[in-house]
């Protein structure tokens, strides 16, 4: 795996929220990252941070990533299911991450990730990171439950959406190796549109929403700075709101900047033994 090279600065970590649709806010994130010379050197997501933290970490140049993200509908990673745990399969997903990143395996990124999942059976989180199928984890990651079938892995065990237990992966991009970690959540912005749920599926988002906003509250205020897109006026399902997602992650990331620059030059950095020696 490349990393970063060792130097006195902190290194800069992203913890991606899930979110859906939502999650294409972190592309203009990453953008405005990109453009005002912020490190990224650690990436962990759930659901939607997984899909745009992983293909960032493979070194997927951002001008892809934006068209990638531009152009994402459902029906290009989900097929119909014949199964009864869920409505849908997104083994499409992993078809197609294999087709268009450029690295897969974990081994091979150009930046330290991790892929968060919760094992069905058992309720507990899994972290995928350090060796491994990427395409694999991020669909994974991405298995909302009933929506999407889970999916299974060597094991036999069955995987469903990351965000489930932690959605705003702060300890997982520290233990990365992260000084200071950013995090991104797309889902605390709230939801602005909804009134009283009229169908089963709408009272399954609302308790998506419920447990996701439970579980971000145990880590938001780890975070050495929260971003949070202005996205609270879009669905979770409205790709096709994707260059506005773009744009107001962007801005959200730009209006950063100067606190993220600031907390660099103040951090104090003390390197460990292995890196003094060398």
């Amino acid at each position: 795996m490349e990393r970063t090279a060792i130097s006195n600065r902190p290194r800069i970590g992203l913890a991606l929220s899930g979110g859906a649709a939502r999650g294409i806010a972190h592309v203009g994130i990453l953008r405005a990252l990109e453009e005002n010379n912020i490190p990224i050197d650690a990436i962990a997501g759930a659901s939607a941070g997984a899909l745009i933290g992983g293909c960032y970490a493979t070194g997927l140049p951002i001008e892809q990533l934006e068209k990638m993200a531009s152009t994402f509908r459902w029906r290009h990673t989900a097929r119909l299911s014949f199964s009864r745990l869920g409505l849908q399969s997104n083994a499409p997903m992993e078809k197609f991450l294999r087709k268009h990143l450029p690295v897969t395996r974990f081994e091979d990124l150009k930046i330290p990730f991790a892929a968060m999942v919760t094992d069905l059976q058992t309720g507990e989180s899994i972290v995928y990171r350090d060796q491994g199928d990427l395409p694999f984890a991020i669909r994974a990651s991405c298995c909302v439950p009933a929506l999407y079938m889970p999916a299974r892995d060597p094991e036999g065990r069955y995987l469903i959406d990351g965000g489930i237990v932690n959605n705003l992966p702060i300890n997982v991009t520290r233990d990365l190796g992260a000084d200071l970690v950013i995090a991104v959540d797309v889902n605390f912005d709230g939801a602005h549109f909804f009134d009283q749920p009229r169908t089963a599926l709408g009272v399954l988002a609302r308790v998506f929403l419920a447990v996701e906003k439970i579980v971000s509250n145990q880590e938001r205020d780890t975070a050495d700075l929260l971003i949070v897109p202005k996205v609270g006026h879009i669905r979770w399902d409205q790709t096709r709101f994707s260059s506005e997602l773009i744009r107001m992650g962007y801005e959200a990331g730009l209006a950063a900047i100067d606190e993220i620059k600031a907390m660099m030059q103040s951090y104090q950095r003390v390197p460990n033994q292995l890196e003094a020696v060398s």
